[in-house]
């Protein structure tokens, strides 16, 4: 297992991990965003994420086969009050490979990720029912979590 950033060639194997995410969640119809937005979004002229891939084992680094079985997909948040924060936007470990260390070391690169950039920290959301989510983040140290907050979007 080694974990690496994300380049563009990756993006169909996350797209699907990202369906995967959003099947677990309930919301499987919630994807729309097309393979070649997402692409120009990470790798295009002005990117706007960047993410961390874990890969099997059974592949080896530089393999133009590699199975991608993990992501974490993050971006930079501005806090007025904090400065410059990462923001996790995705983190996902498939079914058959969670329970293995690999959630920890994706948030453990994100750890290192924010302390190379000197942010101020890492922010993220979990859904209130999502229990194994939840218990796996309470096993980093100095996490808060935050009820106080009510989420809001509009969309377009």
């Amino acid at each position: 297992m080694y974990i690496r950033k994300a380049k563009a060639i990756d993006c169909p194997q996350i797209m699907k991990l990202v369906q995967e995410l959003a099947e677990y969640e309930k919301a499987p119809d919630e994807v729309t965003v097309s393979l070649e937005h997402f692409v120009e979004s990470g790798f295009g002229e002005k990117p706007v994420w960047e993410a961390f891939i874990a890969v099997s084992p059974s592949t080896t680094m530089g393999d133009e086969n590699e199975n991608i079985v993990g992501f974490a997909l993050f971006y930079t948040r501005y806090s007025t009050w904090k400065g410059q924060r990462m923001y996790l936007e995705d983190l996902l470990v498939t079914n058959a490979m969670r329970g293995k260390g690999i959630g920890k070391l994706l948030v453990e690169n994100l750890i290192e990720e924010c302390k190379l950039k000197n942010y101020s920290g890492l922010v993220w959301q979990v859904l209130d029912w999502n229990e194994p989510a939840i218990n796996f983040y309470k096993k980093f140290d100095g996490v808060k979590f935050d009820g106080e907050w009510v989420n809001c979007s509009i969309d377009f």
